[in-house]
């Protein structure tokens, strides 16, 4: 008979609710809000149902949470990516630059994606509230004024689509060109 190892440590509440977004992430990415089930979210953790929702009231709140991870790193990485500028124009560069390795994850990509697709007016204002808070801490982090904040954001939007098509290549000309530059002339 072979004697078991030492149980492996417990998790802290935090430890748990991180494997859980975690796992959550895959789950969502691949199925969207409404058919991913908190049941296949659990087995993917290696919990129990029932422990999710000690974590999380409901799945939607698990959503939320899920989102917000992702918007936290994104906002981390661009913080990051700004401090290497010197010029508003450099941050924005910066950032843009940092950008396709973030939805290089193709799960946290997928995430953004189901979060903005979705029909849920709860999600979709907590959503619409998450993006406005990363444009404008993308404004006070570069500096830079709105129209060009603007154009990071319209090509990481293409990025995204494009990235979750397939065809990065598309859109790789944009970040390669330094986008955040607003052409005076065509206004």
């Amino acid at each position: 008979m072979t004697q078991a190892g030492p149980p492996p440590p417990r998790l802290s509440a935090d430890q748990r609710r991180d494997q859980v977004i975690a796992s959550a992430i895959h789950e969502f990415a691949e199925l969207g809000y409404q058919a991913a089930s908190t049941a296949a979210i659990a087995r993917r953790a290696g919990i129990s149902q029932p422990y999710i929702y000690a974590l999380f009231p409901n799945k939607q709140e698990l959503f939320l949470a899920v989102h917000d991870q992702v918007i936290e790193r994104i906002r981390l990485t661009f913080a990051d990516a700004a401090r290497h500028g010197r010029t508003p124009r450099e941050k924005l560069d910066q950032m843009g630059a940092a950008y396709p390795s973030l939805i290089a994850d193709r799960y946290a990509l997928m995430v953004q994606l189901q979060v903005y697709a979705t029909g849920d007016p709860v999600i979709q204002a907590h959503a619409s509230r998450g993006f406005r808070g990363l444009y404008d801490e993308v404004i006070r982090l570069s500096g830079a004024p709105a129209a060009e904040v603007s154009l990071l954001f319209a090509c990481g939007m293409l990025a995204n689509v494009t990235t979750a098509l397939g065809q990065q290549e598309i859109c790789a000309p944009l970040f390669e060109a330094k986008p955040t530059t607003v052409d005076q002339s065509a206004r």
